[in-house]
């Protein structure tokens, strides 16, 4: 026989794409299903292919049982979220005096969502609180900065002023920085506030963590401290 006429040697690629093509093959060829036997991957055992399409169809609900799981974590976690938002919130619109705004909306931010450490900074205010604390010591580069960043600032305390404006900042290790500004947190207008958040915990606060909950806190923040201004 010629080289040239030989037919090629058939391929698993083959025989699968032939099952596949022919779903009833093992409707006629019955005898197959319990005659092929396999090594299981859950012990040095034989099984058959029935088994261990058992098997695999353990594992598949296996994996959907924890995707259930997560989902429902995610969901109570979401919960318990929504429930610290609108208790902070609470705290400060009820909040009749707008001296005590600074302080209700710092205290009630650390106290709901755990944060060891809340400093609070606002410039641009009405001539009546220019003399008050959380008006003062607030340098011209830390105003330029807080204007400057177009996201919550999350990561290491790498020393920059706000962070010293925190309680006990030399133990602070990671830090978040919130300016405050007319309109969206993310938008460009200057910022007149800076909120600083703070913890001695290196992973409480990292660069790559989801902001989507600190943008929230840092525009109800802007709204309720704007009538300092």
């Amino acid at each position: 026989m010629n080289a040239n006429n030989q037919v090629p040697p058939i391929t698993e690629e083959d025989i699968a794409e032939f099952l596949v093509q022919t779903p009833d093959f093992f409707e006629r060829q019955a005898q197959v299903l319990t005659g092929v036997h396999m090594v299981s991957p859950y012990g040095n055992r034989t099984v058959s292919l029935q088994e261990r399409q058992a098997e695999m169809l353990r594992d598949k609900i296996k994996g959907l049982e924890h995707r259930i799981m997560d989902m429902m974590r995610n969901g109570s976690q979401n919960h318990h979220t929504i429930d610290r938002i609108h208790h902070w919130t609470c705290d400060v619109v009820k909040t009749r005096n707008p001296l005590q705004l600074p302080e209700v909306l710092a205290e009630s931010l650390a106290q709901h969502f755990e944060v060891p450490h809340v400093a609070l900074r606002l410039w641009d205010v009405a001539e009546t609180y220019l003399n008050e604390p959380f008006a003062q010591g607030i340098s011209a580069d830390a105003r330029s900065f807080a204007s400057s960043l177009s996201t919550p600032y999350c990561g290491p305390n790498v020393g920059v002023e706000p962070a010293g404006w925190l309680p006990d900042s030399a133990q602070v290790q990671s830090v978040v920085l919130l300016p405050l500004r007319d309109g969206a947190i993310l938008g460009d207008t200057p910022a007149w506030g800076l909120l600083v958040l703070g913890s001695p915990d290196p992973a409480r606060f990292q660069a790559d963590m989801d902001t989507d909950l600190l943008e929230r806190i840092g525009e109800i923040a802007a709204s309720v401290l704007c009538r300092l201004r």
